[in-house]
């Protein structure tokens, strides 16, 4: 998949769909809470609830879909629930991966995969070759990631690769360098859970993203919960820098077009 620039580079075609949808599921363990059920339900029903927005999207035609699953800073959650996150993420893989690639969808995980254990990479790696040439979606899981993380080790990576870029590089240099180059930069970012912050998720490719925060908590978010966010982002004036006048006569390059989802899900 050809390398996507970033949209203080590009200016992005006028969409009312947004192409890139990125989520951070917050809210699974004040769900269960409210019900006086254990944190850990409140993760399973995340994973169903996960199930539903992959089908959502489809039918909208958003072309990626980007979840926040554990960051780095998670890490400082209590050992069992830690624990519970790691062996749930293994679990839905190993279920979840085959259902993806029967409907179409490719898979990819973006994070620091070194605090993972080999059979967790393992399961990693075998789905995202088993579904590499899928188009349908391109579902990416944000696993041990942060924002800044990801900046530090595309700095790395160029300086390792193209030393003599030091000291006189731009934006693009560096751009490739990105866990998610083969993405587009999210036109949408949507928060679950009544907290109104971003905690340190895609930094640099949310630079131009609508911002959408709802209290809905996560296993409470459905297609319809979905709908109203990208019903609220058909409401902003993206400029991109320019003025209002500038962007009266421009082309509405993707209209709303339903796309028939398979009933695998």
């Amino acid at each position: 998949m050809p390398q996507s620039l970033s949209s203080t580079h590009q200016i992005p075609e006028k969409s009312i769909i947004p192409r890139h949808i990125a989520i951070i599921m917050d809210g699974n363990g004040r769900w269960a809470k409210k019900r006086f059920l254990p944190r850990v339900t409140g993760h399973r029903q995340g994973v169903e609830a996960v199930r539903g927005i992959i089908k959502a999207c489809i039918e909208q035609g958003v072309e990626f879909l980007t979840l926040f699953a554990f960051s780095s800073e998670n890490w400082r959650r209590p050992e069992e629930e830690v624990t519970f996150l790691m062996q749930l993420f293994v679990n839905t893989l190993e279920h979840e991966v085959a259902k993806l690639n029967e409907n179409g969808i490719r898979f990819k995980v973006i994070g620091d995969l070194s605090k993972f254990d080999a059979r967790t990479v393992a399961f990693i790696r075998q789905g995202e070759e088993l579904t590499a040439n899928n188009t349908r979606l391109i579902f990416t899981v944000a696993a041990n990631y942060g924002g800044r993380w990801d900046i530090m080790q595309a700095v790395q990576k160029m300086m390792i690769h193209s030393p003599n870029l030091m000291g006189n590089f731009e934006e693009a240099d560096l751009a490739k360098y990105f866990a998610m180059n083969y993405a587009p930069d999210p036109d949408l970012f949507i928060r679950t859970g009544g907290e109104c912050r971003i905690s340190n998720f895609l930094l640099w490719q949310l630079a131009y993203a609508e911002l959408y925060f709802t209290d809905t908590l996560w296993p409470d978010f459905d297609a319809h919960a979905l709908d109203l966010a990208i019903k609220s982002y058909q409401q902003r004036e993206r400029r991109f820098g320019r003025i209002s006048e500038q962007l009266q006569n421009m082309p509405v390059e993707k209209g709303i077009t339903k796309i028939a989802a398979k009933k695998k899900f």
